[in-house]
């Protein structure tokens, strides 16, 4: 097996003994050049290089400048997708996330792990596990989250929060480690429909 494969199948590898890998590597790093030098003029641009990098958009996609990641083919990002300033994506596994997420500044999403044992660690060994985020999320500044975690839909991450498990849908969760705080309840939706009133009233629009 190559050493691609070995990487999105989670086993472990080593980048720099393939040339595939090195290929999607530098190609990453050229888009990211191109993308993060782009002027405010040039939108459209930035939005076409963001769907050229990923491995698949909506339609609907933008993202801030700066953004890194360490190779885009294996990042996949659904419909209204969001990314503010210093977005990093650690792709050596899949990062799949879903319709309308918002991620605010400096969140991290990282698949890559390394083996605890030093002696392996220094052989040049690493190895990937996915991160999965589902629809309707919003993901809070400097928040993290770690290599094979899924988030589930409907879920709101606190600022600064450190993933580190699976979060089930619906709930807003905070914290080093990251822990459910509550559920999204009925009390919630009735309060931001009367603020969503409020605002329409006063823009004199329905």
């Amino acid at each position: 097996m190559t050493n691609k494969e070995l990487m999105l199948m989670g086993e472990l590898y080593k980048l720099n003994d393939d040339k595939e890998l090195n290929e999607d590597f530098m190609r990453a790093r050229r888009l990211t050049r191109l993308f993060n030098s782009m002027t405010e003029e040039q939108m459209e641009e930035r939005k076409e290089i963001i769907k050229e990098l990923f491995k698949s958009t909506g339609e609907n996609v933008h993202v801030e400048q700066t953004f890194h990641c360490d190779y885009g083919c294996h990042i996949s990002v659904g419909e209204n997708f969001y990314a503010n300033y210093d977005c990093i994506m650690v792709d050596v596994c899949e990062i799949i996330i879903g319709d309308n997420v918002l991620l605010a500044p400096r969140v991290g999403i990282y698949t890559a792990g390394h083996p605890i044992d030093a002696a392996v660690r220094n052989e040049g060994l690493e190895f990937g596990k996915p991160v999965i985020i589902g629809d309707n999320v919003w993901i809070g500044g400097n928040a993290v989250i770690n290599p094979g975690v899924t988030i589930g839909s409907g879920v709101v991450i606190g600022s600064g929060s450190v993933v580190t498990k699976d979060i089930p849908d619906h709930v807003v969760a905070v914290g080093n480690p990251c822990r459910v705080l509550r559920k999204i309840n009925e009390e919630d939706k009735i309060y931001w429909e009367k603020e969503r009133e409020k605002y329409y009233q006063r823009i004199g629009q329905p």
